[in-house]
C-alpha cells in the first residue's frame, strides 16, 4: 500500500492534485481546503490511503495521519464511500467531528454536502465507539447549553476545540449568561 508521498505539485484540479514522485505524476484526491492552500511547484508531503477497485486505483491524500485514519474509519460506515468521507474532512475539522459525535449533535455532520440526516446519524453512531474522547471533549460534554453554543461559534470561526475551550474557561463566572456576550468575551481571549 502507498502510505505517503513526497514530491512536487505539478497540477491542481478541483479536488485533486497531480504530484510528481520519481518522474511519475500521481493524481491524489485531497480535501478542497488543502488543494486551495497549495501552489504549483510546492514540495508536498501527504499521508495517503489507496483504494483498489476492479477498474481503478484511487489515491486519497491528507496533511496528517489523524485525518487519514479518520478517513479510513469513515469508510466503514454503511453508505459512506470515499467521496463522502473526503467531503466530511473537507467541510469539518477533526475537532468539530469529534464534538458532534460526543455531544450527540449529528445535525452538525449533516452540514456536509452529500450527507443527509440519516447518514449523519449513522456516522455519529459508528464513530462514537471508534473515536476516543480526549480530555477537552470530556469537558465539552459537561458544558452548559450557552457555552456549547459559544464553542460551536468559535469552532465555526476556525478555532480548535481545545482553543475554544480555553477561551470559554477564561470567562469569569460572574459574566453574562447571554451567548453574544460570552462569545464577545471569548473572542477577546484570542485578540
Amino acid at each position: 500500500m502507498i502510505a505517503s508521498l513526497l514530491g512536487e505539485l505539478q497540477q491542481k484540479e478541483d479536488n485533486s492534485l497531480v504530484v510528481a514522485v520519481g518522474g511519475v505524476g500521481l493524481r491524489v484526491a485531497v480535501p478542497k481546503i488543502l488543494a486551495e492552500r497549495l501552489n504549483v511547484g510546492d514540495k508536498v508531503f501527504l499521508h495517503t490511503h489507496l483504494i483498489v477497485r476492479e477498474t481503478e486505483l484511487s489515491l486519497y491524500g491528507f496533511e496528517s495521519a489523524d485525518e487519514r485514519r479518520l478517513f479510513a474509519t469513515l469508510l466503514g460506515v454503511d453508505g459512506v464511500g470515499p467521496k463522502v468521507a473526503l467531503s466530511v474532512l473537507a467541510t469539518l475539522t477533526i475537532d468539530a467531528i469529534q464534538r458532534a459525535v460526543f455531544s450527540d449533535e449529528p445535525e452538525q455532520l449533516s452540514r456536509v454536502p452529500g450527507v443527509g440526516k440519516k447518514t449523519a446519524q449513522k456516522i455519529a453512531l459508528y464513530l462514537h465507539d471508534k473515536l476516543k474522547p480526549d480530555d477537552a471533549l470530556t469537558r465539552v460534554a459537561a458544558m452548559s447549553d450557552v457555552d456549547s453554543e459559544v464553542l460551536a461559534a468559535l469552532t465555526a470561526l476556525g478555532y480548535s476545540v481545545v482553543e475554544a475551550q480555553s477561551a470559554i474557561q477564561s470567562i469569569s463566572k460572574d459574566a453574562s449568561k447571554e451567548v453574544e456576550d460570552r462569545l464577545r468575551i471569548a473572542l477577546q481571549y484570542f485578540g
